[in-house]
């Protein structure tokens, strides 16, 4: 395709403007009834000059948000605030290997990456480094069913919650603990 002097514009190649009773040539591209995701860019459009100049007129990205994520949106480090695991000092491990247990330091940069990788469950499913720690946190072995996760989780919650231990808000932290740890495992594919 061949760009003209409007930004935007391309050859229309028997595009024809995609707006009810228009038969203008279709030579600018706007979003169409599928937005872009994962799986790809999304559907397209084609429009006249007019056409899309009324589009863009009326094209309100932040429709659908409340206050906060505008706010959010529009902060200039959206997106920035948390660290990716290329920039994690860490970079997604736990520890560092122990480099006196290598011969060579190949051997332990490849058992580090042998770490990263998800941990696979008797049944082939895939179990991430955090759902592995919510099943260490909840005492929960890694060939768990969802049935033995429910109980587990609310054996817990009575075990810490402050109703059933006379008020005491000790274990407050450690029940919030098993609450994320469960909302984690039960919304994971190995538990689906």
């Amino acid at each position: 395709m061949r760009h003209d002097r409007f930004h935007g514009r391309f050859e229309a190649r028997g595009k024809i403007c995609s707006a009810a009773g228009c038969d203008e040539a279709g030579e600018f591209r706007a979003p169409g009834d599928r937005s872009s995701g994962f799986d790809g860019p999304g559907d397209y459009r084609w429009l006249c000059l007019d056409h899309v100049r009324a589009f863009n007129a009326g094209y309100d990205y932040f429709v659908g948000m409340s206050t906060e994520e505008i706010l959010e949106a529009q902060s200039p480090i959206h997106g920035w605030e948390r660290s990716t695991r290329a920039f994690n000092p860490t970079g997604g491990v736990d520890s560092v290997p122990r480099w006196a247990d290598f011969a060579d330091p190949l051997e332990a940069i490849s058992a580090r990456a042998r770490m990263r990788r998800p941990a696979e469950r008797a049944d082939g499913r895939a179990v991430t480094p955090d759902e592995r720690r919510a099943l260490d946190l909840l005492g929960l072995p890694l060939d768990a069913d969802r049935k033995a996760l429910r109980s587990r989780y609310s054996e817990l919650v009575r075990r810490y919650h402050p109703d059933r231990n006379g008020g005491d808000r000790s274990f407050e932290t450690r029940l919030q603990q098993v609450v994320e740890a469960y909302q984690l495992l039960r919304s994971a594919a190995a538990f689906a």
